[in-house]
Order: structure tokens, then C-alpha cells, then sequence
């Protein structure tokens, strides 16, 4: 088989969501002619709490290679692991390119400066290598207004050093195009040396299967005679405007509500502080808090939010103001079993999955008009109800769901790493 090095800085055992676009990709492209090489950064050098139960995971056999990284230092300067563990991270690179022959070398970002490592060793080995965007690089920064802002600075990084990255890039691929769009307009040369893809994140039944083996049980929240919604990840800057219009359409009809409770898991300011509140200074302004929201900051085990998701009676997915956003819980969610209530930008991927596989009811997020989920929410939530009462999941519509599973998502990726070697 040809070979394919992913340099992966987070990998399993960490807990972050990233790290499962470089694992599925891993344990499906030997179905597709390439064998996988995955470099990471030893995890005793991570920030985040480890979840060792992710590493059962793992295909038998997978190779992982691991490297030494910078530790973090106090006060805090430098957190971001793609710095900590750069050099470490080329060097261990170029030994296993050289000595393994590899045929393509792949990075998903972020941490977006690992893709710089690319372009270097393209140029001291002549490796092809491509670059995943599981989140854009440049973009408009919230308070980039502030000349000196933390965010202004950031912004301005990343304007620099992206087309220092990508300029001899053979692939970019991207959860959905708008991911790299401004990529290609940006680097107009790429259009006609390298190759583009949209996968979005797929899913994998075969972690759901996992869960039941694993005696893990929900601990979050108790089940109750009311009607439990589960949201499980982290909250987008854009996504807090449409949350915003359904809080105040809940309170405008409280009682109407009543028998609902919708259980926020893992959207913290930061992953491991269980007092970082997102969600409950929104519900305490508008009198939902511990009524029928609950927020839980710190994020848990990505086994254990199946676990959560298995035992909710639906799942609540918002997405964001910005169309190319497509979450990856979608899948998660149809994968659970339970109705999915979501809103979530029209022009979305995850828009049309849950439209076109009957696995919920989905709303549409129009940025010019977010009054229209304060005015509709209320005849939205009754037809989700309806819906509910009346879902089996054995009616979903498992082959419009195929196509996105991680095994077809990986044959995309196959497909153009055939063109290009």
C-alpha cells in the first residue's frame, strides 16, 4: 500500500474533538489502498485531562509515532502544542519520510502552525503534502476592533503566515468548502497546482457499538418524567445570537415549556473549568436557569457523551450565523437513535443531512432575519414534540446517511490522494 504520514499534535488519548477527524481518517484508508502513519506529541505533554478509554478506539495495528513538546510554562506564554512541539515535530517527521518512504503527508489544523511543517519538509525531503482545515485559519477574529486586542494580533498572524503554509500545498481539504474557500481566493496560484475536497466529519457506528461493552452510565443528569434534550460540545461566537432569540422566545412562553429541560455538556470557556459558564448567564437573563436549562462547563469523555446522548430523549443541535459551520454532533446524533431538534444555518452540509435522512426536525438559521426564531420557535418546538412522539429510528433513512459515514468520508480523501500520487 502507499504511504500516508498524518502529523496529528493531539491524538488519543486526548479529549479534544479534533483528534477524531485524524483518528476515523486513520482507521479506514487501508480500506482504500493507503496505510497510515500517525505523529503525534506524547500526551504527557498536553494541557486537557486524558480519556484512555479513546485509545481502545484505535484500529490494531495502527502505527503511532510520538515526540517530545515544550512544557507549558508558568505564568502561561505559550500554550499552543503546534509551537510547543514544532521543531520536535519536523524533526521525528523527516526521519520516518525518509526512512518509511512516504508517499504523502497530510495535517489536519488546527493547531493551525503545524501546518507550517508542511512546507518545510516538502522542502527538505520533497514530500507532497496537503493540509485538512477542521476550522478556518483566517478569519474575522471576535473584538478585532481593538487595535491591540489578543484577537487583532491573532488575526493578523494568521493573514501572514497561512500563505507561507499552503503555497506549495498539492491538497486542501475542509469539513465543507466554506472552510477553505478564502483559502483559494487568497492563494489564487492553488488553483492550478493543487487539489481541493470538502469530507465533512463522518460517522462511526462503530464507537456507538463500543459504549455498551464499556459500562460507562450517564452521571450529568438524572432522568425525570420531562421531556431531556441533550447538547453536547462547544459553543461558536456566531452560534450565541440564534441561542439567544429561542431563550427568548422559551421565556416569552414559559409555561409552554415546562415540561422541558435542555442539558448544555462540555460548552465551557475552557475544557477542564467546571465553573467556566457559557450558557447560564443567557438563562439567568431570561429565567430559564435550573427551570428547564442546565449547563455542565467542563468537557466530558467522548465516550461519555454517547453515553449522554443514548439516554436523553432527543438531541438539541445549533449551529451558527455562518453557513459554512457544519457540527459534527449532527452525526453523533442520528447515530444515537433519538429525535434531533436543530437549528442550524440553511446553507449548512448538516442542514441538508438532517433534511434529507428524517432523522429530525431541522430549522433554519437566517442571519438577516433572527427574529424569525423568537416568532416561530414556539410552533417550531410543538412540531418537533409531534415529530417525537412519532419517531422510530429504524425509519431513518441509513443510505442517504452512508455517504457520510467515516468509511465513505475516507474514500473521498483516498480518491484524491490517488490523483495526486
Amino acid at each position: 500500500m502507499k504511504k500516508i504520514l498524518i502529523i496529528s499534535p493531539h491524538f488519543p488519548p486526548s479529549n479534544l474533538a479534533a483528534v477524531h477527524r485524524s483518528r476515523l481518517f486513520a482507521q479506514h484508508l487501508p480500506e482504500y489502498g493507503w496505510e497510515p502513519v500517525v505523529l503525534t506529541v506524547d500526551e504527557k505533554y498536553y494541557e486537557e485531562e486524558l480519556d484512555f478509554n479513546l485509545v481502545k478506539l484505535l484500529p490494531e495495528g495502527l502505527r503511532v509515532e510520538k515526540c517530545a513538546a515544550f512544557n507549558v510554562t508558568k505564568p502561561r506564554v505559550v500554550g499552543d502544542i503546534g509551537i510547543r512541539a514544532f521543531y520536535q515535530l519536523y524533526k521525528k517527521a523527516k526521519s520516518i519520510i525518509v526512512k518509511d518512504k512516504i508517499d504523502f503527508l497530510y495535517i489536519p489544523i488546527p493547531s493551525f502552525y503545524a501546518a507550517l511543517i508542511g512546507r518545510w519538509l516538502h522542502n527538505t525531503t520533497g514530500v507532497k503534502y496537503g493540509i485538512d482545515y477542521i476550522d478556518p485559519w483566517v478569519h474575522p477574529f471576535p473584538n478585532r476592533d481593538k487595535l491591540f486586542s489578543r484577537h487583532r494580533i491573532s488575526e493578523a498572524i494568521a493573514n501572514f503566515l497561512e500563505p507561507i503554509a499552503v503555497k506549495n500545498a498539492s491538497l486542501i481539504t475542509g469539513v465543507a468548502e466554506g472552510y477553505y474557500n478564502g483559502v483559494r481566493e487568497r492563494n489564487t496560484h492553488l488553483n492550478n497546482t493543487c487539489l481541493f475536497g470538502a469530507m465533512p466529519y463522518g460517522g462511526e457506528i462503530a464507537d456507538h457499538d463500543a459504549i455498551k461493552t464499556m459500562g460507562i452510565n450517564p452521571y450529568v443528569f438524572q432522568k425525570n418524567e420531562k421531556i431531556q434534550l441533550v447538547y453536547a460540545g462547544a459553543m461558536l461566537p456566531k452560534a450565541y445570537q440564534p441561542l439567544e432569540a429561542m431563550f427568548k422566545a422559551m421565556s416569552a412562553n414559559a409555561a409552554l415549556f415546562s415540561n422541558l429541560e435542555i442539558h448544555f455538556i462540555g460548552t465551557g470557556k475552557s475544557p477542564n473549568d467546571p465553573n467556566g459558564f457559557n450558557i447560564k448567564p443567557l438563562a439567568e437573563k431570561y429565567g430559564l436557569w435550573q427551570r428547564v436549562v442546565f449547563e455542565y462547563p467542563k468537557r466530558i469523555p467522548y465516550l461519555d457523551v454517547l453515553v449522554h446522548l443514548e439516554s436523553a430523549d432527543g438531541i438539541f443541535i445549533l449551529g451558527s450565523t455562518e453557513p459554512h459551520y457544519t457540527p459534527s454532533k449532527v452525526y453523533q446524533g442520528v447515530l444515537s437513535g433519538k429525535p434531533i431538534l436543530a437549528l442550524l444555518h440553511s446553507e449548512s452540509s448538516a442542514y441538508k443531512v438532517l433534511k434529507n435522512t428524517g432523522a429530525g426536525t431541522v430549522f433554519p438559521i437566517l442571519p438577516d432575519s433572527i427574529d424569525t426564531i423568537t416568532n416561530d420557535f414556539f410552533e417550531w418546538y410543538n412540531t418537533y414534540e409531534t415529530f417525537a412522539k412519532k419517531f422510530d429510528a429504524a425509519s431513518v433513512d441509513r443510505k442517504v446517511f452512508d455517504a457520510y459515514s467515516a468509511s465513505n468520508v475516507t474514500k473521498t480523501l483516498a480518491d484524491l490522494l490517488n490523483q495526486i500520487v
